[in-house]
C-alpha cells in the first residue's frame, strides 16, 4: 500500500526512527514496515562498523539515555578535569579533550572509553604516549620532551616550575594548562669572546680575543636566577677582560698573558658561582696589535736581538783570546808541548800537499821546515 514504508535495516546497520522529528525508537536489524499515511516518519540508518554516533542529535539522545537506547549507544562523558582515552577492540585509537560529551554504537566493534584524571599528574603513560605518537596525535594533544645524555629537563606549568625530568623520552597532557619544557645540557661548553678594542694602562689600543669553558651544575638556579645564562656570562667575561687589561701595560700583557688569564679566571667565576654555573678556565687566545705599533715593537725587539747577539760575539772573542794566551804561557814553560804543536802544524801542512819527498829522515825534515827552539 502506498501509506506503508518499508525499511531494510542490515546486520551490521541500528536505524533511529523519527516521528514528526522526534525520536521515536530503535531499528533493529531485518526488515521493517511503516504505517506512514502523512509521512511524518523518517528513519537514519547508522554503519556500525564505524562506532562513532555522526548524527547532530547526540546531546538530545544523550538525555534520553534509558532503555533501548542505553542497550545499543555508549555515553562518553569526560569531566573538566579529565581527558577520554577511546579504546576500540581493546586498541587505544583516539582521545577526548576535558569536558568532551560523546556516544558510541555498542555491537561490532568493541568501544571502551576510560577517564585519566589531570589532577594527579600530567605525564602521559610510556604505553599511551608511543601509541599515540603512532597515531601521529600526540603532537596535537601534548607536550612532548626529549631530553638526551648529560642533560636536564625543566618542566614548567603556567609558568611555575614543577619538577626536573632525568634523560628519556616524556609526554605531558597539553590541556587546561599552559605546559612548557626546557633542556638545560650539562656537558662542558665553550663561549668565545671575540673582538673586544681595549686600552692598555699606558694608552695602546689593541684588539683581544678570549676563550672560555663552563659547565652548569645547578640547572634550577641557571635558568631561574637570570634570564638567559649564556648572555650573563659572555657580559662578565668582557668586563672581567677590560678590568684586566686597563690594569696592566702592553709589556706586562706580552710579559706574562698568564696572569692575565688568572685576573680574568678570579673575576668571572666570583660572579657565576651563585647561578649554578662553574667556570672550569679562561685563556687569552690572540693579542691582535695596530700595524704601527706592530712595526714599532718589531723594530725593539731586532734591536734587542741584534744588541744580545753584539754581547754574546763579543765575550767568545775575549774567550778565545784568553785561551789563546793561557796556550802560549803554557808553550813558554813547556818544551815539549812547542815540540807537539809543531808536530800538529806539520800534519796540517802535509796533509794539503799530494806527494812529499824526504831527505835526511825525520829529523832533517823537522830541522828544515821547522825551526827548534834550542
Amino acid at each position: 500500500m502506498f501509506w506503508l514504508k518499508q525499511i531494510v535495516i542490515g546486520d551490521g546497520e541500528r536505524g533511529l526512527l523519527y516521528r514528526n522529528r522526534r525520536f521515536e525508537r530503535v531499528l533493529s536489524p531485518g526488515v521493517h514496515r511503516l504505517f506512514d499515511p502523512r509521512k511524518r516518519i523518517a528513519v537514519t540508518v547508522h554503519n556500525l562498523t564505524r562506532p562513532e554516533y555522526a548524527g547532530s542529535d547526540a546531546e538530545v539522545l544523550t538525555a534520553q539515555m534509558d532503555g533501548p537506547l542505553a542497550e545499543c549507544l555508549l555515553v562518553a562523558d569526560i569531566g573538566t578535569d579529565q581527558v577520554g582515552l577511546v579504546l576500540k577492540s581493546g586498541k587505544l585509537e583516539d582521545v577526548l579533550a576535558p569536558g568532551t560529551r560523546k556516544l558510541y554504537w555498542k555491537g561490532i566493534v568493541p568501544v571502551e572509553v576510560q577517564a585519566v584524571s589531570l589532577v594527579e599528574t600530567l605525564e602521559i603513560d610510556a604505553h599511551v604516549a608511543s601509541r599515540l605518537r603512532q597515531l601521529g596525535v600526540l603532537g596535537k594533544v601534548a607536550v612532548t620532551v626529549d631530553v638526551p645524555a648529560e642533560s636536564t629537563g625543566l618542566l614548567f606549568v603556567d609558568n611555575k616550575l614543577v619538577r626536573t625530568l632525568a634523560p628519556g623520552a616524556w609526554a605531558f597532557w597539553n590541556f587546561r594548562k599552559n605546559v612548557a619544557a626546557e633542556v638545560i645540557e650539562l656537558r662542558v661548553q665553550s663561549l668565545e669572546v671575540s673582538g673586544q678594542e681595549l686600552l692598555t694602562r699606558d694608552k695602546v689600543s689593541l684588539r683581544v680575543n678570549l676563550a672560555a669553558s663552563l659547565r652548569v651544575t645547578d640547572p634550577v638556579a641557571a635558568r631561574t636566577k637570570v634570564a638567559k645564562y649564556g648572555d650573563y656570562l659572555y657580559r662578565e667575561l668582557q668586563y672581567g677582560l677590560r678590568k684586566a687589561v686597563s690594569g696592566k701595560t702592553l709589556d706586562e700583557l706580552l710579559g706574562d698573558k698568564a696572569s692575565l688569564d688568572a685576573d680574568i679566571f678570579a673575576y668571572v667565576r666570583g660572579r657565576v658561582v651563585e647561578l649554578g654555573i662553574e667556570v672550569l678556565g679562561v685563556g687569552v687566545k690572540d693579542v691582535i696589535l695596530p700595524g704601527d705599533m706592530k712595526d714599532i715593537l718589531n723594530s725593539v725587539v731586532q734591536a734587542e736581538k741584534a744588541a744580545q747577539a753584539n754581547v754574546i760575539r763579543r765575550r767568545e772573542e775575549a774567550n778565545a783570546t784568553r785561551s789563546l794566551l793561557n796556550t802560549a804561557r803554557l808553550i813558554e814553560e813547556s818544551p815539549v808541548l812547542m815540540r807537539l804543536k809543531e808536530l800538529e802544524a806539520l800534519e796540517k801542512v802535509t796533509e794539503k800537499i799530494d806527494k812529499l819527498t824526504v831527505f835526511g829522515g825525520l829529523d832533517g825534515v823537522l830541522n828544515q821546515l821547522v825551526s827548534l827552539r834550542q
